[in-house]
């Protein structure tokens, strides 16, 4: 079961990147397809090691989306790949709006995604945002006529709980 967007994991993986950025950490921050396709042009172009050592050097990757789009066999490989160069040394934080047990929808390699999890949950904390979009909300309270409060503070507004998951390993 697909679980709605708008439930703050994006917005909870930005502010935990500022807040390695304001610890002086190199961080990147990327979609998960924009991650593959970096590299699917780099290979292209035979820049591939270059590439990788780029992603190699920071000390937090924060992907986003991860489970939106089902990824073809080399992009599974190359998002394989990043992440177990990284496993037990540096940070990687996830998004994603599948339950693990449905992310072979998204790694068609059934090996290769036991792998894949196999690494990102090690030594992982998961933070489940809840299911309940901020946004369709939103949208709801201004057809009502009620126009939502002001919110002063950064963080999205108090959610349900539910099966979103965002995942941060170290």
């Amino acid at each position: 079961m697909s679980v709605p967007s708008g439930s703050g994991k994006t917005h909870l993986l930005t502010g935990l990147a500022v807040a390695a950025c304001r610890q002086k950490r190199r961080v990147r921050f990327a979609t998960a397809a924009a991650l593959i396709n970096e590299l699917v042009e780099a290979k292209h172009q035979l820049q591939l090691g270059r590439a990788l050592a780029r992603w190699a050097r920071y000390d937090l990757i924060a992907l986003d989306e991860v489970g939106y789009v089902p990824l073809a066999e080399v992009g599974a490989e190359f998002l394989f790949q990043v992440i177990a160069e990284r496993a037990e040394k540096t940070a990687v934080i996830v998004t994603t709006n599948l339950p693990f047990s449905e992310w072979t929808q998204v790694v068609p390699n059934p090996r290769l995604c036991k792998a894949l999890l196999d690494r990102i949950t090690d030594r992982a904390h998961i933070i489940e945002t809840g299911t309940d979009s901020y946004r369709f909300r939103r949208t709801l309270e201004k057809r009502k006529g009620h126009s939502p409060e002001p919110n002063t503070s950064t963080a999205p507004p108090p959610l349900a709980a539910g099966k979103k998951e965002t995942k941060t390993t170290e």
